[in-house]
């Protein structure tokens, strides 16, 4: 038994409540995409859902325990081949991105399928990505060689949301509760910004000054505890327990 195992306890605990309320909220897409999180306090070491297993019935046991190059180390279960090639390049060039979300999210990924996509200043939600989020404007397939991970990490930068053309978006955090929280207001923001474009009308755009404003507030208001990640990943896990309890088996 590891010496970290209680604090690996909890950061499976947390991994496997995000991919239930992924599915809860309908970001994930049959049993593809994939979140991980570094195991704390282990070097070169990643919780990641064995491969078949459905988004709503993960649970922090079940999850598999991968070195950075996807094989496993621990648990039972296969890691699906194309799984850790982009979670485990990002993770490699980016320590600070402790969690890894990437998804076929409805709304983030039309917007990867149209000219000139990706999230614009468009609304109150959009503006708190401000200078946080990165475009890739050429798709080269499904990735299934590090070869074809380098342009990613390239592209993210050190940005936190990424919008993969054609693909999907990938979404990074220091904790698993900040990498939810932004997921789910991606979504928000982006389905907002498909509806506003569905009346064919011109998006009226928050001036980036004003834009960065609100991304300060934001962060401002995130750091002194008003209504942090946390608090919001905390009430998320307890939606959880009234209507998809089990994932801290």
């Amino acid at each position: 038994m590891r010496s970290s195992h209680n604090t690996e306890r909890a950061a499976r605990v947390d991994l496997a409540a995000a991919y239930r309320l992924a599915d809860h909220y309908g970001l994930s897409e049959g049993i593809c995409n994939h979140l991980t999180l570094a195991v704390p306090d282990e070097e070169d070491r990643y919780l990641l859902i064995p491969f078949g297993m459905h988004w709503s019935e993960v649970t922090a046991s079940s999850l598999l325990v991968v070195d950075g190059d996807g094989n496993v180390v621990d648990g039972d279960g296969i890691a699906e081949p194309t799984a850790f090639l982009i979670h485990g390049a990002v993770h490699r060039a980016r320590p600070d991105a402790a969690c890894v979300m990437h998804t076929h999210m409805r709304a983030a990924l039309a917007l990867c399928m149209i000219d000139d996509g990706g999230l614009h200043m468009a609304d109150q939600n959009a503006c708190r990505f401000f200078g946080r989020t990165a475009t890739m404007t050429d798709f080269d397939g499904v990735v299934l060689d590090e070869v074809k991970a380098a342009p990613i990490v390239d592209a993210i930068g050190d940005c936190n949301v990424l919008f993969m053309a054609n693909h999907g978006v990938l979404v990074t955090g220091r904790t698993v509760a900040r990498a939810w929280e932004d997921l789910y207001f991606l979504e928000r923001a982006c389905a907002a910004q498909v509806a506003a474009m569905s009346t064919g009308r011109p998006l009226k755009r928050v001036p980036d000054s004003d834009a960065a404003a609100i991304a300060a507030d934001v962060a401002r208001e995130a750091e002194s505890g008003l209504c942090t990640a946390d608090t919001f990943f905390s009430a998320s896990k307890r939606l959880l327990d009234r209507c998809n309890p089990g994932y801290d088996a």
